[in-house]
């Protein structure tokens, strides 16, 4: 009898070793930073062994994650080549995008309705599950990204650049008596998402702002939550372009401060070049490009 760990615990581990991050593994499978972390901390107690260690508060694959990892990878690969062969989702007419959960729900999803206004024919599917798409083996057409846009040599368009700044619900400023500078924030609880390059600590910095650890800090595992909480009126979150713009333009949050960093990744239109001049994939990326113009 096979004495194999659940599955659920390989794609946790598979895809935080790819993002050696815990929090955008989370935002890939659509769960929590502590359901990624108590999955991988599971396979280690069955494998008997570390797979991660961290160093400079950076994640690290031991010695034996290492090892594990291609031969993981390559079995899911083989997993999801045999479910598109037999179980095949497309569709004459159809489109199967790939987008982070996060990016769907707060700025695509919002938008989909004039796509389907412009092209009633074409049916679309989005998927946020799984790992960074492979367009010689999965069901994918078209994949939104989010990095540095080096996929060479597949085509890979700007769509989005992210920039991060606080954010807090109208009614908590108006609380507070307002903000006249980054300095104002020492008196404030301020809503943290850990694993990005730059969060607080780069804001504050930039800002002229105190230390980061000095402050009243709540801490979630994703992005939404942070934002949810910030809307909620719990305190200020450090918001991030491309996920709080819904909120901003309906006035359920509201930006303290004109102080914007730049973030050294985006969202980014990813597929073959080859898959360009299939009519739907190419109707798709020019009305995904005019709606960022």
């Amino acid at each position: 009898m096979r004495q194999l760990p659940p599955l659920n615990w390989l794609r946790a581990f598979e895809t935080a070793g790819r993002h050696l991050s815990f929090t955008r593994a989370a935002d890939e499978l659509g769960v929590t930073h502590a359901a990624i972390s108590q999955h991988v901390k599971a396979l280690e107690g069955f494998l008997g062994m570390k797979l991660f260690r961290r160093a400079h508060q950076r994640l690290i694959l031991t010695e034996a994650g290492t090892a594990f990892m291609p031969k993981l990878t390559s079995a899911f690969d083989l997993m999801m080549a045999g479910t598109s062969e037999v179980f095949s989702y497309s569709t004459d007419g159809g489109l199967t995008v790939r987008v982070p959960a996060s990016f769907s729900t707060q700025w695509l999803i919002p938008r989909l309705e004039k796509f389907h206004a412009a092209y009633p024919g074409i049916d679309i599917r989005i998927t946020a599950l799984g790992r960074e798409a492979d367009f010689t083996r999965d069901d994918v057409d078209l994949e939104i990204r989010h990095g540095t846009g080096e996929w060479a040599p597949m085509d890979s368009a700007l769509l989005v650049h992210e920039q991060v700044f606080p954010v807090c619900s109208p009614l908590f400023l108006e609380g507070i008596g307002g903000m006249g500078s980054p300095g104002d924030l020492g008196r404030i609880t301020l809503l943290d998402v850990p694993g990005y390059a730059e969060g607080w600590d780069a804001w504050l910095s930039k800002a002229g702002g105190d230390d980061f650890s000095s402050h009243s800090i709540v801490s979630f595992d994703q992005s939404l939550m942070a934002v949810q909480a910030a809307v909620n009126g719990l305190g200020v979150a450090l918001g991030r372009s491309a996920l709080v713009e819904q909120e901003l333009s309906a006035g359920r949050l509201v930006a303290p401060f004109d102080i914007r960093l730049d973030s050294s990744t985006a969202y980014y239109i990813v597929c073959p070049q080859e898959f360009l001049s299939r009519p739907r994939i190419a109707a798709f990326r020019d009305w995904l490009m005019a709606e960022v113009q």
